[in-house]
């Protein structure tokens, strides 16, 4: 998910390898902290692979800044990547987040509502953080107050999520699922 948020801010606007890190901490540094030891080897990777360019500016101060920016590929590449995300990238929350942030840059409003059918599919599928002989446990029948908590929160949340997945895909001329 590092890459797909390099790639998607990059794909607003260049950037110095500060601003990249401050933007991709806000989105989900809370929950992932991103550290340089991971972005600057991710972004050596893309520029090696031909996604990103950098050049150096004199900074403010007397370190010059690298900026970076996309290439043609890395728009192609990002553009490909939010076209088709990969399971984990549909079923995990977090990830499914850095996705949203940038779905907007598919041009196809049908490809996003494709990538919106998968994840309301997903969260139509009978599902809990606990089971028992096999079956789904609902709030209801946790034996606790906090897997309870746990079940509710995650129901409250399915439930306003497929609720503007619902919005959002009338919007995209997408017909919801039932």
């Amino acid at each position: 998910m590092l890459e797909l948020s390099i790639l998607g801010f990059l794909y607003e606007e260049p950037l110095h390898g500060y601003e990249l890190k401050e933007r991709i901490k806000g989105l989900s540094g809370h929950i992932r902290p991103v550290s340089d030891g991971a972005l600057y080897p991710a972004i050596t990777r893309l520029v090696n692979g031909g996604a990103l360019e950098q050049r150096t500016e004199p900074g403010s101060g007397a370190a010059p800044r690298r900026i970076l920016s996309l290439t043609d590929a890395g728009r192609a590449g990002l553009l490909e990547r939010l076209r088709h995300p990969k399971d984990v990238e549909i079923t995990d929350g977090q990830r499914f987040f850095t996705l949203l942030a940038f779905l907007r840059h598919l041009p196809d409003p049908a490809e996003q509502a494709a990538v919106l059918k998968r994840r309301q599919a997903f969260l139509d599928a009978p599902a809990s953080f606990f089971y028992r002989a096999g079956e789904p446990v609902r709030a209801e029948q946790a034996g606790d107050p906090f897997r309870q908590g746990m079940l509710r929160i995650a129901r409250a949340t399915t439930v306003e999520e497929k609720a503007w997945l619902a919005e959002v895909l009338d919007r995209l001329g997408g017909p919801a699922q039932p």
